[in-house]
């Protein structure tokens, strides 16, 4: 079991950039599915990167500008993100999985961390 706990969260211009970080503590190690999500008001929550002993993967959306790895010295899962765009705006989530990512199940979830991006 465990809480995922997120922060870095911020308000940017467009074309910034944001480091979001996401505390899992021992389940840094899993070779299960750890990820990020967003949800945009009256939208629903799409995954933005996954990863897990198998594989990476990234919205289309994300491809170039995010990039999702493990700092394990810190036990924790990053999110950093490039060339922010309005769009990007959403409340960010992060998970964790007792599968692959391939199941597309998660068992655990963050509060959250919002992230606004103007202009």
């Amino acid at each position: 079991h465990v809480q995922p706990v997120e922060s870095g969260g911020d308000s940017v211009q467009a074309g910034g950039s944001l480091r979001l970080s996401c505390v899992v503590s021992g389940y840094i190690y899993t070779k299960f599915c750890l990820g990020w999500f967003r949800q945009a008001p009256g939208k629903e929550r799409e995954e933005i990167a996954l990863i897990d002993a198998d594989t990476t993967r990234y919205r289309d959306s994300a491809k170039g500008r995010f990039t999702v790895f493990k700092d394990y010295r810190k036990e924790t899962l990053l999110l950093q993100m490039t060339s922010l765009k309005p769009e990007d705006t959403a409340m960010y989530y992060c998970a964790a999985s007792d599968a692959y990512c391939s199941t597309g199940q998660f068992a655990y979830w963050g509060q959250g961390t919002q992230v606004t991006v103007s202009g």
